[in-house]
Formats: C-alpha cells, sequence, structure tokens
C-alpha cells in the first residue's frame, strides 16, 4: 500500500524533471484522484500515487521519450507510432515500476490507460483517467463543469461522456484513434445501456 511519504519523495523527483507547467497539472491530478477515491470508496492513497505517476514520463521530445521506452527494452508498436501522444503512458507504466519501485498492477494499469482508457477499467483506472480530464487547471473542454459534477455521481457515465468527446476530438482533428479508446467508448455504452435497462 502507498504510503504518504513515498509519494512525498515521488513528487520531489518528479519537480525535478517536469517543467513547471506540467508539474502543476500533476499535483491537480493527484489531487482530483484522491477526491474521486474518497467519494467512490477508493483507496485515497493509490489513487493520489497513480495521480501523481500518471505523467511522470512527460517529459523531453516525443523523440526523446520513444529513446527512452527503446532504452528500457520495448519496441513501440505500429499503433503507438500512430498515436505518440499514447507513448508517455506505455513508458510512464514502466518508469513507475523500475525507477519508482510500483507494484501494484492496478496502480500501473492506471499510468498506462489514462490516455486511451480501455474495455474492463478497474474503478482506480477510471479515478485516474477522468482526474486527467478535469482537474482543476484544465479550462478548454467542452461543458466541464457539468462532466466534473457527473464525476462525483458515476464514474461510468463520466467515462463514456469524456470518451465520446475525445474520440469525436480526433475526429474532426482527423488523427489516428488508438484501438483501446475505441474499445472503451463501446464497452462503456454497453455498461450504460444496461444501467438503463434496469431502470
Amino acid at each position: 500500500m502507498a504510503e504518504i511519504a513515498e509519494i512525498q519523495e515521488i513528487r520531489r523527483k518528479l519537480k525535478k524533471k517536469l517543467d513547471p507547467g506540467r508539474y502543476e497539472h500533476t499535483l491537480g491530478v493527484a489531487f482530483t484522484a484522491a477526491a474521486l477515491a474518497m467519494c467512490h470508496g477508493e483507496d485515497i492513497l493509490k489513487a493520489e500515487l497513480a495521480g501523481t505517476l500518471h505523467d511522470c514520463a512527460k517529459y523531453g521530445t516525443e523523440a526523446e521519450q520513444l529513446m527512452r521506452y527503446r532504452k528500457s527494452g520495448q519496441e513501440p508498436g505500429r499503433e503507438i507510432l500512430l498515436s505518440p501522444a499514447v507513448l508517455h503512458a506505455k513508458a510512464g507504466r514502466i518508469l513507475a515500476e523500475k525507477k519508482y519501485g510500483v507494484t501494484d498492477g492496478d496502480v500501473l494499469n492506471a499510468v498506462e490507460f489514462h490516455t486511451t482508457g480501455r474495455a474492463g477499467m478497474s474503478r482506480l483506472e477510471k479515478i485516474v483517467f477522468i482526474a486527467d480530464y478535469i482537474e482543476p487547471g484544465r479550462t478548454k473542454a467542452e461543458d466541464l463543469p457539468r462532466i466534473r459534477r457527473l464525476a462525483f455521481t458515476d464514474l461510468d457515465a463520466c467515462m463514456l461522456e469524456i470518451l465520446a468527446d475525445t474520440v469525436d476530438y480526433l475526429l474532426k482533428k482527423r488523427s489516428h484513434i488508438h484501438p483501446d479508446t475505441l474499445l472503451a467508448k463501446g464497452y462503456f455504452e454497453e455498461i450504460i445501456r444496461g444501467k438503463k435497462s434496469n431502470d
């Protein structure tokens, strides 16, 4: 289980690595993840740890991130090369484990899938994904006040809203959509349909 001292030490290390804006965002995600964990009955320190580490590999250029990823013994597949914004999450999982000593699989998954989502996400994974989208420093997404309220009442419905918005945004930009994102969207559509049919 995560300890407060462990999280504080990781913060000190990240402050030296990340640019000031990215570091502030990291603190915002950690704070929001902890608040969502309190609301939804998740381990608060685990949520704070995962939120703190979610962007631990997001420094340097994409080329430098790719080099670090390869240096760890991983070769990026086609989907990562087509969606370079996903790279830092994949590399972040490795860094969280090898550099920061995280062994909890749920925390590692929360770091790895915080950009794409995936089918079958755990509660912690959903919390970190949502916290990344709604943390206090975020201002650009449409309808953010409503999404923030939804995050504290229904994680699954909130996931679907964010994933649908992400897919629409990427389609408008004609950007590649990672398959995990499409699978996640379909997965949460099914969950929400099931909830509605049970009402």
